[in-house]
């Protein structure tokens, strides 16, 4: 999603909706300011998201389709709001790597500001056919990776 604010009929949206304050001094979008901003008004955010989601769908449809005629074993894309988009019937298994909140903010300062715009970590994880809780190490979470990806690639 970040190269699509690189995108001149994106960059120039955002700035017509939110002025030069969201530019970073090279005249790129400044990511943190625009979150500042749209983490902090529900209104904003929806604009955002009508402004992007469409943009990320198509992006999603190109890569997966280059990739398949690579024939590419095994495709992984991260997708925090993949419920609330509506798409996840376009992936064969869904995996919630989900932690708890204390955790989530010490590893991520504000992560649990963003993550209250999302749905519940727990519908998330009702929802998902594999579910991961990252409270452990990065070794941890590195062999949970590696067993999933050789049970997918057995497929």
């Amino acid at each position: 999603m970040r190269g699509l604010y690189a995108r001149p009929e994106v960059r120039d949206a955002v700035v017509r909706r939110f002025g030069r304050r969201v530019l970073a001094d090279d005249g790129t979008v400044d990511r943190r300011s625009l979150g500042r901003i749209v983490f902090a008004d529900a209104t904003e955010l929806r604009w955002l998201e009508g402004l992007v989601l469409p943009l990320v769908s198509e992006e999603f449809v190109r890569w997966r389709a280059e990739h398949e005629r690579m024939g590419t074993p095994l495709l992984v894309h991260e997708a925090p709001t993949l419920f609330e988009a509506g798409v996840e019937d376009r992936y064969h298994t869904i995996v919630a790597i989900t932690a708890p909140e204390d955790v989530r903010e010490g590893r991520r300062p504000g992560a649990s500001e963003r993550m209250s715009h999302q749905l519940p970590e727990a519908e998330k994880a009702a929802r998902a056919d594999v579910v991961y809780e990252n409270s452990g190490s990065l070794e941890d979470l590195d062999a949970f990776v590696a067993r999933l990806v050789e049970r997918l690639g057995r497929g």
